[in-house]
């Protein structure tokens, strides 16, 4: 019994998600999975999104808001991409590249929080603007573009996107779960200031955090410009917006994660959103449209989530 409660709470929402996106498609004369680019967009839909998630609920999860990771994913992909550009190298090259570009400037935002002591939220801002300026300067305001590069956009497949989702899952099961830094990292979580008295530093903890987001979000960077074929330059604040598409899976995924590991549950968060997107897809539906679909879902599960005893007790008391 016991059992079969965990496993449908960590099935129920993905599995609403797919039913109401496959009845909706069916309703309009559409399949979602007609064709082998439709799995693509789907998987890596989700590449994207469980990258992010991850990123974001590092620091998030410790009440550290960090605006700058959008930021990194842009820089990172235009230093590994022009470095890859200029000596001829594959695509695997550049995404390890990107990834210890995204290491590196995760930890700079990290050390940078820590040093000036101000709330990350400030901090985060004005790194987001260095990190955009820097990028802008390094291509002169022109991007980089690779369209006519077959090796790298060739990198954007299937089996290519499942790689690089098993290796996050795995890479922040093992450490937030089997390191003593995880288990450092849970302590400062349950009660900063007991965990510290205890004897864990936290500002050591802090960079790796900082780290980790920047490697991930690296990787992220790498993904979204193999496949687009080009990355486009954004200021004032215009890398932000990559870090809000990660906000409903990672709710999801903490109320998937009270029946299991909480790391599946944010893939089981970025799946749900995957679908949402591809229905996006398929059907058509517009930017503008897409945003108000996305802000309105968000807010009622988070409705739901502040209402959840009512509602149970309700339903109890009805039964």
């Amino acid at each position: 019994m016991k059992n079969g409660k965990k496993l449908l709470g960590t099935i129920i929402i993905p599995l609403i998600v797919f039913s109401v996106c496959m009845l909706i498609g069916s309703l309009k004369g559409v399949m979602l999975f007609d064709s082998q680019l439709s799995w693509t967009t789907f998987v890596r839909a989700i590449t994207n999104v469980l990258l992010v998630t991850f990123a974001l609920s590092i620091n998030l999860n410790s009440g550290r808001f960090d605006f700058s990771i959008g930021s990194i994913a842009l820089l990172s992909s235009i230093i590994s991409s022009s470095i890859t550009l200029k000596y001829g190298l594959g695509p695997v090259a550049m995404l390890l590249l990107s990834v210890f570009f995204g290491a590196l400037l995760g930890f700079i935002s990290g050390a940078v929080y820590v040093s000036v002591k101000l709330p990350p939220i400030i901090v985060s801002l004005a790194i987001a603007l260095f990190y955009e300026g820097l990028s802008f300067t390094l291509t002169g305001g022109h991007g980089v573009s690779f369209a006519s590069n077959a090796d790298l956009l060739g990198f954007a497949t299937i089996r290519n996107y499942l790689i690089i989702i098993a290796v996050s899952l795995a890479l922040m099961i093992l450490i937030f779960d089997h390191t003593r830094f995880g288990y450092e990292y849970k302590a400062l979580l349950s009660g900063q200031k007991v965990a510290v008295n205890t004897g864990i530093k936290e500002i050591p903890n802090a960079l790796i955090c900082y780290t980790i987001a920047g490697l991930l979000m690296g990787a992220q960077g790498f993904v979204s410009a193999t496949n687009n074929g080009s990355i486009t330059m954004s200021l004032n604040f215009g890398s932000i917006s990559p870090m809000f598409m990660a906000f409903l899976p990672m709710f999801i995924g903490g109320f998937i994660g009270r029946f299991t590991n909480d790391k599946l549950g944010y893939l089981l968060g970025a799946v749900s959103s995957g679908l949402i997107s591809l229905t996006y897809v398929r059907l058509n539906v517009s930017s503008s449209t897409q945003q108000i679909i996305s802000a309105l879902l968000m807010v009622a599960f988070l409705i739901y989530l502040n209402n959840e005893g009512k509602l149970k007790s309700l339903f109890v008391r009805k039964k």
